[in-house]
């Protein structure tokens, strides 16, 4: 286990290791993600092993159902992970990119050329599969890394990185790209978010109270994000069927997640006929249902529905479970209200075949994906054709959304002249 001594060491290495990366052909870069993906299926066995370690004491201590599913990994998930790897190799490098260029009064050539941030710290919980999603996208877009998982998935996470510092190191890489903060210690990581003369970028992801440890403590710029309050708005010109098809697969497909549904908000113009479909179908799947008063003198007669009276808690709260708010509401404009009120700034959906209604949604909602007609579940990188992403950013500077390789890039100013002087 590092000590304070130990982890700046480590820092610094990143720090020699992305200069060198900084420069590295695409070519190399490629190599190196396929080796990941490939080994990651090679030594799947090694990896699952070290996973099942972390599961059974995750269990035995009482973890929460959401939070060992984002710990588990299992075969198909191993196969998943490999193939976004392998997406993130597939796609155009951001680094060297040279963008407004253009001819300036002076005579001097000028624009920009995109350059990686450097080394990117990550401090995240539960998911092995972030320790793989971001140094993938780290390395790609060439930038070092420091990763400090959960004390809950440390073996998942150990032998996730060997296979990824072995499989880069085969190519060349430089020693330190990937660094892995072994000690679970919480005293290490606010050593860690002191760390600012090495690491040039902090991605928290996780919980409520990690993500703001980290952005009240980094020395260190921040993107932050990740905790969903997401809204689905059945409008009154909605399609049921479309809307029953939209909600379900947003609240039940992968309930633990942060671009899962939260709220249903429905117009009181469809609520009489929707809310008896939508609620059928969560119902099959298990799902609680918190009414407000409208939607609940609608859903009570449905006796076999597992019906809740809704709390004021309800509102605004991320379930990361089987469980849904539902409101009735009079008009677009009080489902905005509620949004603006209660979201997150991550995932926002209106269900409606009306031009303007789907407009106005679009325009107001003030978050970082917003969906006419479509689940909140495709808000993540992949999905977005990002290949993999290293969070969600509910900030708006200076990314928003998924982050992928071009969100991990910054730019320098190029200059051509011709002996000009300034007069």
């Amino acid at each position: 286990m590092e000590t304070v001594k130990e982890l700046e060491e480590k820092g610094w290495a990143a720090r020699v290791a992305s200069r060198r990366l900084a420069y590295l052909s695409t070519e190399i870069k490629n190599k190196a993600l396929h080796n990941i993906s490939n080994d990651l299926i090679a030594r799947q066995d090694e990896v699952l092993a070290a996973n099942e370690i972390d599961y059974k004491e995750g269990r035995a201590a009482g973890m929460s159902a959401a939070m060992l599913d984002r710990l588990l990994l299992d075969a198909g998930r191993i196969e998943a992970i490999a193939g976004d790897v392998m997406a993130v190799a597939a796609l155009a490098d951001p680094v060297g990119e040279v963008f407004d260029m253009r001819i300036l009064p002076s005579g001097l050539q000028a624009g920009r050329k995109r350059v990686p941030l450097g080394v990117v710290g990550a401090v995240y919980e539960s998911r092995p599969n972030v320790t793989v999603d971001i140094s993938a996208l780290c390395l790609k877009s060439g930038n070092a890394v420091m990763l400090r998982g959960g004390k809950e998935a440390i073996n998942s996470n150990m032998a996730l990185v060997r296979v990824i510092q072995e499989a880069v190191a085969r190519v060349g890489m430089p020693d330190g790209v990937v660094q892995f903060v072994e000690n679970t210690d919480r005293a290490l990581v606010g050593h860690l978010l002191k760390m600012g003369d090495c690491i040039d970028l902090m991605i928290p992801r996780g919980g409520a109270e990690l993500i703001r440890f980290v952005t009240q403590n980094a020395a260190m710029p921040v993107v932050s994000g990740g905790i969903g309050v997401c809204h689905t708005y059945v409008d009154r010109s909605a399609d049921l069927d479309r809307a029953v098809a939209i909600a379900y697969n947003a609240k039940v497909q992968r309930p633990t997640v942060c671009n899962a549904l939260d709220t249903l908000l429905v117009h009181k113009d469809v609520a009489g006929r929707y809310l008896p479909l939508v609620a059928a179908e969560w119902n099959k799947a298990g799902v609680e249902m918190h009414c407000d008063e409208r939607a609940l003198a609608i859903l009570k007669q449905g006796s076999s529905l597992n019906l809740v009276p809704a709390k004021d808690e309800d509102w605004g709260k991320e379930f990361l479970a089987l469980v849904a708010a539902i409101r009735v509401v009079d008009s677009v404009d009080e489902a905005l209200a509620h949004i603006e009120r209660y979201g997150s700034g991550h995932s926002e959906a209106i269900i409606t075949e009306e031009y303007r209604a789907a407009m106005r949604f679009l325009n107001e909602v003030d978050a970082a994906c917003v969906y006419v007609n479509a689940s909140t579940r495709f808000t993540d990188g992949a999905q977005f054709g990002l290949g993999a992403e290293v969070g969600i950013s509910t900030q708006k500077m200076h990314a928003r959304g998924p982050l992928g390789l071009r969100e991990l890039t910054s730019y320098k100013w190029i200059i051509f002249g011709s002996g000009q002087v300034r007069p």
